[in-house]
């Protein structure tokens, strides 16, 4: 399905955008192992969030939907059953490696898969941890991708340094560690996002963060929790960006949730010189929630890699279209791991935006772009089967010359299916 962008002439008014991605993956997955009933509250009803919780009901646990409020009823950490068929992942990799770290301490045998992108994404990383702890898990292609099976074995506790800052890796060691033998620490290059651990802690886990380390210690349940989703910043990032670019905007993105260990996004495009204000900031389950006010600005380039990147890595496609308006020559470094998401992150956004008349290079782990503020030319684009590329070409076609057509713009429901809504909603043409 193809979506033709037109370039606005203003772009007002106040959005509230799906709810967060990650989180929403957390919450069914923790309320499966408490004993007793949660409830997740703005649940993000999207392909990837979809496909965790129809792989939990298939694990045995009563999962009572009313749109986005869901009524999870948890069995406890052993108290998962045996599925009696294969547990399909779609093309969430959170889905797939979380719940390969959850069924590798398991008593069962189970068995996963995912799309054509998903069974070509990398799982080496979750699979050698997992199998010092004493994981057994069968892979295909050298133990390197899906479809797996994982029979469920008594696992040991362990320190893990890991070779990249990842929150699914993290994620995956914590909830193998809930039934090991002894405590299991994990050891990140730089913080990824702590919504695990955020989680863990509220539900009463034996849990300690220490700098780069997170250490966690298993015997205890989990306590039922109510979690109350905040909105997406991964999601909300692209109507900020298109505030921030757009001359004479403004817009009102509420309730979204800004853990610092996913706002480095924020923490960039102020540094650009992108107007954003902070209103009515608030804890909630852990997650700090606020809301955001973005006028339009003049952009200035930027240089970011090292320890920023794990925490804007979702957000480094739109942030290319906020470079290529900008003022100067930006860079982009150290993002090596867009390579292996939904797509080649890298090379797609390098590919649609010099389509775009971008002057953009690709390099081995990022991009140079020469920001214009004319650089942006209608033309016809490609999502690459990648929901936030099509996203961001979106963005880039609200300032384009001339109409942009996105094919394969369907993509988007993998996290924000009102996504053309919102845009609509917002862009007056």
């Amino acid at each position: 399905m193809g979506r033709i962008i037109r370039k606005c002439k203003e772009f007002k008014g106040e959005v509230i955008v799906g709810a967060d991605k990650s989180i929403s993956h957390r919450a069914v997955i923790f309320s499966a192992l408490a004993k007793g009933e949660s409830v997740v509250e703005n649940f993000l009803l999207a392909d990837d969030t979809i496909a965790t919780s129809n792989c939990i009901r298939q694990l045995g646990i009563e999962i009572v939907a009313d749109h986005d409020k869901l009524r999870i009823k948890g069995k406890g950490l052993k108290g998962l059953s045996e599925p009696s068929s294969i547990l399909y992942c779609g093309n969430s990799g959170t889905t797939m490696r979380l719940l390969t770290g959850l069924l590798s301490g398991q008593d069962f045998f189970s068995v996963l898969s995912g799309d054509n992108s998903l069974n070509q994404r990398p799982m080496q990383r979750i699979i050698k941890p997992l199998s010092e702890m004493g994981g057994e898990i069968h892979a295909r292609a050298n133990g390197n991708y899906a479809p797996f099976a994982v029979i469920g074995k008594p696992l040991r506790g362990f320190t893990y340094n890991s070779p990249i800052a990842s929150a699914q890796i993290k994620s995956a060691l914590l909830l193998a560690g809930l039934t090991a033998n002894e405590p299991t620490t994990i050891v990140e290059p730089q913080k990824s996002r702590n919504h695990s651990e955020n989680m863990l802690k509220a539900m009463g886990a034996d849990i300690i963060e220490n700098g780069l380390a997170v250490t966690i210690s298993p015997g205890r349940e989990l306590i039922p929790q109510t979690i109350k989703v905040p909105n997406d910043i991964s999601s909300a990032v692209f109507f900020i960006v298109a505030a921030s670019i757009i001359p004479g905007a403004e817009v009102l993105v509420k309730s979204v949730g800004i853990n610092q260990t996913r706002a480095g996004v924020l923490e960039v495009l102020e540094q650009m010189g992108a107007n954003i204000k902070k209103e009515n900031e608030s804890l909630v389950n852990g997650e700090l929630v606020a809301d955001l006010v973005i006028r339009g600005a003049l952009l200035n380039s930027i240089e970011i890699q090292g320890e920023i990147i794990p925490r804007l890595i979702d957000e480094i496609p739109i942030l290319a279209v906020a470079m290529a308006v900008a003022d100067g020559r930006s860079v982009v470094r150290d993002a090596s791991e867009l390579r292996v998401k939904e797509t080649d992150r890298i090379k797609a956004i390098c590919s649609e935006l010099g389509k775009m008349g971008v002057d953009i290079t690709e390099i081995e782990d990022g991009f140079i772009i020469e920001g214009n503020y004319d650089n942006l030319k209608g033309v016809v684009v490609d999502s690459w089967g990648d929901h936030r590329i099509a996203m961001s070409l979106a963005v880039a076609g609200l300032l384009a010359t001339g109409a942009t057509k996105i094919n394969n713009a369907q993509v988007v429901d993998i996290s924000f299916p009102e996504f053309w809504e919102r845009i609509n909603d917002l862009n007056f043409t």
